[in-house]
């Protein structure tokens, strides 16, 4: 399965705790932190959750 690339690139200061414990759930907590997931349907809701916060490298 497909591989996708994301980076952390805002704080979680100042943002609800489920969008917090979201960026738990993709491997980030710490600015420019790079995690990389397989490309599901669920990753890609999660992305899409906290997507003003993360970049997607790929």
């Amino acid at each position: 399965m497909a591989k996708i690339k994301i980076k952390q690139t805002g704080s979680p200061i100042r943002r609800t705790s489920d969008q917090r414990a979201t960026l738990i759930g993709l491997g980030l907590n710490k600015m420019h932190r790079v995690s990389e997931l397989e490309d599901s349907p669920e990753v890609r809701g999660m992305i899409r959750k906290v997507q003003h916060m993360v970049e997607v490298l790929g």
